[in-house]
């Protein structure tokens, strides 16, 4: 099934619904979105002579365009491949050439910086050149698509090395998006979803359930996220949904903290990419109420391993509440689950092991990369990297990445127990806990610390007095702010090579 064809039956049952707007300011309605992308796509297979199956690069920031050439390169039967648009552009040249794209949509300010040997066609869509495609005569429907068929290829972040290409099909998408629906969050047609995390990662792929309901679709006036913009915008909208990264649930619910808001027009905010830590999500819905869900994916399983639900983020008379809100839920409709060794082998209820998942949402592997695909995929089940442990009831605690795993005398020490214990210290902000290499130990515990007024022995005394003493930290490290990337996430191979420039 061609993903486009969700978006031209929406538009035929809504032609004059607002579908594309910037700010609270309409750009085109569903039939003009729908009209403007059979445009496009007609212009891809007809002009270009792009190809069903062929790649198809969009490296820009978030714009009312993006959506228009999403479906304009489904509608055409190509492949959609998303660069994030913070990266530079040596490395997103390198996606494009690895992806074998034959079509770039980009900006000028981008394509101005492209080395001269860049080989694929440019189509920048602030110009006149983008919307006068909006002329070409229309693809009369859009080009039939294979369940199997690739139509997302994603590239990973690439903190150990070149990234990967993760390859999504058709039924991959279409399991994702159902998936969501069961599990994470229904959507209305009154619904606003607000894209204020990049388009080019999960928060674009939050526009197919949108697309079916017929709900608008909302690019910040300042393009990203700013959490003063977020609470202005929307009471005016009214039923707005976003994905938010922890940081950014933090800066928004700060900001209302200062505003004496709670975020009113605000229906949903699914929050995921990186741990949550439990004193930041109680806060957030002690100031903001019960707007949060929570999802666990990634990548290679977009957005479809766990939810923890509304109703379950809010409630406070489960006795193992706090237990669960520490966690990130259960499996979706759509998955199994299983906590494994390195041997591979299932273990029992409450041991840690690698989370790994089988079902519709898992990809079919890693681009041009079979040994990748390998030692990921194995009869199915996606090895997701993450370490965690499953109760009697299901729910799932996340501890760690496993490259992150302290091996300190021989025991685990799983860095978020460690901050989690950290940021109950009132002069704590923020804390990121790595292992270093020791000749004595193996690794000990080293702690990075953003906050004000605390020193390394107050800080000692408290995780003595809060978890055992072996998992305490042996080194502190007091810094202004903690490196991340472009979605929130604390980047640790970043600490350890400010700890390898200490030596």
């Amino acid at each position: 099934m061609n993903l486009s064809s969700w978006l031209v039956n929406t538009a035929k049952i809504n032609p004059d619904r607002p579908a594309l707007l910037k700010g609270t300011e309409v750009c085109a309605t569903y039939a003009e979105f729908s009209a403007r992308s059979a445009a496009i796509g007609s212009y891809l297979r007809h002009d270009l002579h792009v190809k069903k199956g062929a790649r198809v690069a969009v490296f820009m920031p978030n714009s009312t365009a993006y959506l228009e050439v999403l479906y304009a390169i489904w509608f055409a039967g190509a492949v959609v491949v998303p660069i994030n648009a913070k990266l530079h552009v040596k490395e997103a040249a390198w996606i494009i050439r690895d992806a074998g794209a034959e079509v770039l949509f980009t900006t000028e300010k981008y394509h101005a910086k492209f080395m001269p040997d860049m080989t694929a066609q440019t189509i920048c869509v602030d110009t006149a050149q983008y919307t006068a495609l909006y002329k070409t005569p229309p693809l009369e429907s859009p080009v039939p698509v294979h369940k199997d068929d690739l139509v997302w290829l994603f590239y990973t972040s690439g903190t150990t090395g070149k990234p990967k290409g993760v390859m999504l099909t058709s039924a991959n998408i279409s399991a994702m998006t159902l998936s969501y629906l069961a599990d994470v969050d229904e959507v209305h047609s009154t619904d606003a979803a607000l894209y204020a995390a990049p388009m080019s990662h999960g928060a674009g792929l939050y526009n197919f359930m949108h697309v079916l309901r017929a709900a608008r679709h909302v690019v910040p006036v300042l393009g990203g996220f700013d959490a003063d913009e977020v609470l202005t915008i929307a009471p005016k909208l009214q039923n707005v949904s976003m994905f938010a990264a922890p940081t950014m649930v933090r800066r928004l619910v700060e900001c209302a903290k200062l505003r004496g808001e709670q975020g009113a027009g605000i229906r949903t905010i699914v929050y995921g990419g990186g741990p949550m830590y439990m004193t930041d999500i109680i806060e957030a819905v002690d100031v903001m109420g019960p707007r949060f869900v929570q999802i666990l994916g990634q990548g290679e399983c977009p957005m479809s391993i766990t939810a923890l639900t509304r109703a379950q983020i809010t409630d406070r008379k489960h006795p193992r509440w706090r237990e669960r809100l520490a966690g990130v839920g259960v499996a979706q409709s759509l998955v199994s689950i299983e906590i494994r060794n390195a041997a591979g082998d299932a273990l029992p209820k409450g041991e840690i092991g690698e989370i790994c998942v089988s079902g519709l949402p898992v990809m079919a592997g890693y681009w041009q990369n079979p040994q990748a695909t390998a030692d990921t995929l194995s009869d199915g089940w996606l090895k997701t990297g993450d370490m965690g442990a499953m109760d009697d009831d299901g729910f799932i605690t996340l501890h760690d990445r496993a490259k992150d795993v302290v091996i300190s005398g021989g025991s685990n020490i799983y860095p978020r127990e460690v901050e989690e214990v950290l940021l109950q210290h009132p002069n704590v902000s923020e804390v990121s806990v790595i292992g270093k290499p020791d000749v004595e130990w193996g690794e000990i515990v080293v702690a990075f610390i953003v906050g004000k007024e605390v020193g390394a022995a107050e800080l000692d005394r408290f995780c003595v007095d809060n978890i055992a003493r072996f998992k305490r930290p042996k080194l502190y490290r007091f810094v202004p702010e903690l490196p991340k990337n472009n979605y929130g996430k604390v980047l640790k191979t970043n600490l350890r090579e400010m700890l390898e420039n200490e030596d």
